[in-house]
């Protein structure tokens, strides 16, 4: 224990002390109380002293100057020290820990001026949008060594329950990779993030795909706001039209648009070519052409908000409440399948960089197969279909 730690459990005791009266029984050291004495130093000025055996190392603990302390006073306090002492309690243990392990509030602030500049735009624009709303307040008052597996479980519960089962499984997602760089940098020892192993709440399974009937009033309401929201309905239809991804059409600059097709210099999952049909090319051609390295998209609030804002209007005037965004990809994917396109040849109209994701696909075009096996099946049975032997 060091002199610092001596002074602050001295200093915590004497807050305590309530002034007595003076005793007048003085001894050098006590019998009754093993360590505690009075010392007399050369100028006749006495005081109470503690001595204690700690680390090894025995240690003259100044309690106070006797002129102002009473013995009784000095005793309790010294009793206190003993105790304190004899079950290791450190006060210096948090502040100590203060400048080791930062707060969960001082980590988050730390963790976004590293790790945002990595981060792409449409990345970063949503991750502060889950900063504010989820992430400054969730463990207030915490450092980051004393936030456990249960306080995690307990807090994606709660956020669930109040923002719906997405976002919290996208703001687990971000302080789960915050967690990470605590280990990395030394601020955790490894293997204790609290989020590793808290369960995500299941995605919706079943995409959701728009009828012809669906596509039309889509349609209809889109034509309907073309000239209050040309930008919102380009992007609506960009998105129907292509099957991109949001982030790949609001993040789309004018140098990346070439004749027929959508040069992105990165998306998900890299640099990748978009080929736009004769309608994606009309909806384009529509817009203000300007320099470059400008988005072809610009909007007087967050380009995020905007859309979210305008999809949730539009769906509900087209009568598709449950239709989320992304579904537009999923419908344009399974549009292609029931024209017969194969998987490799989707995965790469969607920008797929696994097969497997563009496999599930695969069940949609289970109908047409259905019918392709009874036109063959016709066809050959005609010829050798079964018939019955003729008796010799």
């Amino acid at each position: 224990m060091t002199s610092y730690d001596l002074k602050r459990i001295l200093a915590e005791e004497l807050a305590r002390v309530v002034p007595g009266d003076a005793g007048k029984r003085r001894t050098r050291f006590d019998y009754v109380l093993p360590g505690f004495g009075e010392r007399i130093h050369l100028s006749g000025r006495k005081s109470y002293v503690l001595q204690r055996t700690m680390g090894g190392k025995q240690r003259l603990i100044t309690i106070g100057d006797a002129a102002i302390l009473t013995e009784r006073i000095a005793k309790d306090v010294a009793r206190r020290l003993i105790l304190r002492v004899e079950l290791g309690q450190n006060p210096a243990d948090k502040k100590q820990r203060g400048k080791k392990t930062p707060t969960y509030a001082s980590f988050l602030r730390h963790y976004w001026e590293v790790a945002a500049p990595t981060w792409k735009p449409s990345t970063l624009e949503i991750h502060d949008i889950y900063r504010r709303t989820h992430l400054e307040h969730a463990f207030a008052g915490k450092f980051i060594d004393e936030i456990g597996h249960a306080d995690a479980v307990r807090w994606h519960a709660m956020l669930t329950r109040s923002a719906g089962p997405g976002a919290a499984n996208r703001a687990m997602e971000i302080l789960k990779a915050m967690f990470a760089k605590a280990e990395a940098w030394g601020y955790l020892p490894e293997h204790s993030n609290p989020f590793r192993g808290v369960k995500r709440n299941k995605g919706r399974k079943i995409e959701r795909f728009l009828s012809q009937a669906e596509m039309a009033c889509l349609g209809d309401a889109l034509a309907r706001h073309r000239a209050a929201k040309p930008n919102e309905v380009a992007v609506i239809s960009l998105l129907a039209l292509t099957g991109c991804r949001r982030g790949e059409i609001l993040d789309l600059t004018w140098g990346e648009v070439q004749g027929r097709k959508l040069k992105l210099t990165d998306s998900k999952t890299g640099p990748r070519v978009v080929w736009l049909g004769k309608e994606a090319r009309a909806v384009i051609d529509r817009l203000p052409r300007r320099r470059s390295h400008e988005r072809v998209f610009q909007f007087d609030v967050l380009p995020v908000s905007a859309i979210e804002w305008f999809w949730r209007m539009l769906r509900v005037e087209a009568g598709i409440e449950d239709v989320r965004l992304h579904d537009l990809r999923h419908n344009y994917a399974s549009l292609a399948v029931r024209s017969s396109e194969t998987l490799p040849m989707i995965g790469r109209l969607l920008g797929h960089s696994n097969s497997s994701t563009t496999a599930r696909y695969a069940h949609l075009d289970d109908g047409h197969l259905l019918l392709m096996s009874d036109l063959i099946g016709s066809e050959i049975g005609g010829k050798i279909a079964f018939q019955p032997q003729s008796r010799q």
